[in-house]
């Protein structure tokens, strides 16, 4: 099957919008695979902060990205042989994911690795730029969204769970930045695909969610 016949389905939303959660679903009932862009960008600021790379050496974050050993089994993400699923979400590391994302050369360096996980049956991808850059011909194109309040309250929720210290407030500042630096940076900002499907989450369920995405993904095959 040529690679362009195979079906994509793009998830695009801020952070903490619901969006990796809704993807993992999605991709589950339909039997596809699945990339966690925004996973990517936080291996490589993960991979930085430990080798103390400068945030602003953009050719030497790239050398980084050029260079990962990722895997992906079910919701572990690894990094060479480490399972690095929690490390990754640290807040230290979103922010940083956050910074080194507007780096040309860097988004440049994950470009290719993006496109490769596009594979029969079929690939669910979530992130910034899914709809915007990476897969523009997709078949179906979803912007989550939700207001920064619930999203901040979902961050700490998750945070909280998993025995992770965190302040509201600290949270509410975090995200307004990285909202921010995400819809202004001037190399793919942040914003919903032509001919998206907006979504608000701020007072839905996942479950209701991930069935709005899946009825509009049905409605293509009519």
């Amino acid at each position: 099957m040529p690679n362009s016949n195979i079906p994509v389905i793009t998830i695009d939303g801020p952070t903490a919008s619901g969006k990796g959660t809704v993807a993992h679903r999605v991709a589950e009932r339909l039997g596809f695979h699945l990339l966690d862009s925004g996973a990517l960008y936080r291996l490589t600021a993960l991979q930085a902060l430990r080798r103390q790379t400068p945030l602003n050496d953009e050719h030497a974050l790239a050398k980084l990205a050029e260079h990962l050993h990722i895997g992906f089994t079910g919701e572990a993400i690894f990094l060479s042989s480490e399972n690095v699923t929690d490390a990754i979400r640290a807040e230290e590391v979103g922010n940083t994911a956050s910074k080194i994302a507007a780096l040309p050369a860097v988004r440049q360096a994950l470009f290719g690795l993006q496109l490769g996980f596009r594979k029969a049956p079929g690939l669910v991808a979530d992130g910034r730029d899914m709809g915007t850059v990476i897969f523009p011909n997709a078949q179906l194109k979803v912007f989550l969204t939700a207001s920064v309040e619930a999203r901040a309250e979902r961050r700490y929720k998750q945070l909280i769970g998993k025995g992770i210290s965190a302040n509201m407030d600290d949270l509410l500042m975090d995200l307004k930045a990285r909202d921010d630096r995400d819809t202004h940076r001037a190399i793919a900002p942040l914003v919903p695909a032509e001919g998206a499907h907006v979504l608000d989450t701020s007072d839905m369920t996942v479950e209701l969610a991930v069935e709005q995405v899946m009825n509009w993904y049905a409605a293509f095959g009519k």
